[in-house]
């Protein structure tokens, strides 16, 4: 979310009210609605209906899990050498922190331009982008030094992704509205495609890559949009809250590839929805305002930061309910980040607290609280799993 206000509030009876309808004799929603028999038995949909995939997408190395190139320490030669840093974009202070996980301090600090609001790798995981929303520029940074380079003129990078056939970055220029594909090495623009789509923020893409989920902050809606002849090919209006609309924020992809998770900050949960279909397929109560989602190292579980109450749910993908609720010792602002490397620790940036937490993913406790500028947004733990990067905070496959 680009604007830096505090989480409004809203009643969870509320939602059940306005969505028992869509439910047998008023009974209250379900947290979970269990899917249609072809799709929870038999391989995970990894294609289209007509059984394609994007033309140029790496292979998916297991139809089960589209995460399995991501397991613990499983690091590309392309990253191997790097030393292992969390970068934090301060937004406030338009600056990035740099700290050494080993020791939990901060090593390098530099200053970068206005509004900086994710660190991104890219596609080929060589180099880091801070994008500076206000400035109109994204700073490269050399993952083997951690030091920046001269700004790259980018029209609003709120936040920026990657096409999984690697042949176009996404600039989410969320203040034009609009979805710019672009050269994933010059940033050269391609298209500049506007869409319907109020506050358009985070996304995550289909398992065979053909599409796209983005969530629309301000609209309370979802857009999909097709990779290859990159126009919107569907809307989904999410459940009303009152009068108020939901504030839909990231947005993860189940390792099976059946179900998009949708954090929304008003609804106090994370909805699932069918991305095939764009329908709604159930509800997840967590915690106050969530906003960021991660998926873990064995693929198992989905950490949700929820940043109103200072606390991670974790969500079983299989039983798709929350297991556990880690609360963060005196509160806090958890807001975007990852999971390490090796997977036993979670890093997220305070976003009011001007601090980072290392979250340990055994027991929940927390292992590390470190302070840096002030707003800090979108850190990216480097180096990660994967063979490929769709961008964010490091959505790797």
């Amino acid at each position: 979310m680009r604007r830096s206000l505090l989480p409004s509030t809203t009643l969870w009876f509320v939602l059940v009210a306005l969505l028992g309808s869509a439910c047998s004799s008023g009974q209250p929603f379900p947290e979970v609605i269990n899917l249609p028999d072809d799709m929870a038995t038999g391989p995970a949909v990894t294609g289209t209906v007509s059984g394609t995939v994007l033309p140029g997408m790496p292979p998916v190395q297991d139809p089960r899990d589209i995460y399995a190139a991501d397991r613990p320490n499983l690091l590309s030669p392309v990253v191997a050498n790097f030393p292992t840093l969390v970068y934090v974009p301060n937004s406030e202070s338009n600056t990035v922190d740099v700290i050494d996980p080993k020791t939990m301090k901060v090593v390098s600090h530099f200053p970068v331009g206005k509004q900086p609001q994710h660190v991104v790798p890219s596609y080929d995981l060589k180099t880091l982008y801070a994008t500076d929303d206000l400035s109109n520029d994204l700073v490269p940074i050399d993952p083997a030094t951690g030091k920046p380079g001269a700004p790259i003129p980018v029209e609003d990078p709120y936040n920026l992704y990657f096409t999984p056939d690697g042949r176009f970055a996404i600039v989410v220029a969320e203040r034009m509205q609009r979805l710019d594909f672009r050269d994933p090495h010059t940033m050269a623009i391609r298209n500049p495609l506007p869409v319907p789509c109020n506050g358009v923020d985070h996304m995550d893409f289909s398992a065979d890559g053909t599409y796209l989920l983005a969530s629309c902050e301000f609209a309370g809606t979802l857009i999909k949009v097709n990779v290859a002849t990159q126009k919107v090919v569907g809307t989904l209006a999410l459940p009303k809250l009152g009068k108020a609309l939901g504030k839909p924020q990231d947005v993860k992809l189940s390792p099976d590839g059946r179900i998009f998770y949708i954090a929304d900050m008003n609804a106090n949960g994370v909805y699932e929805v069918d991305g095939a279909t764009m329908k709604v397929l159930g509800f997840i109560p967590t915690g106050k305002n969530p906003h960021g989602l991660y998926v873990s190292r064995d693929s198992k579980v989905l950490y949700v930061s929820n940043r109103g109450e200072g606390s991670v749910s974790v969500i079983d993908f299989t039983t798709r309910k929350v297991t556990a609720t880690w609360h963060i010792p005196g509160g806090g602002s958890p807001d975007m980040g990852g999971a390490s490397s090796d997977g036993t620790t979670l890093w997220l940036a305070g976003r009011y607290n001007s601090e980072v937490y290392a979250i340990n993913t055994s027991t929940g406790q927390m292992v590390g609280r470190v302070k840096v500028g002030k707003g800090p947004h979108g850190l990216c733990l480097w180096p990660q799993p994967g063979r490929y990067s769709l961008g964010h905070t490091g959505i790797l496959r």
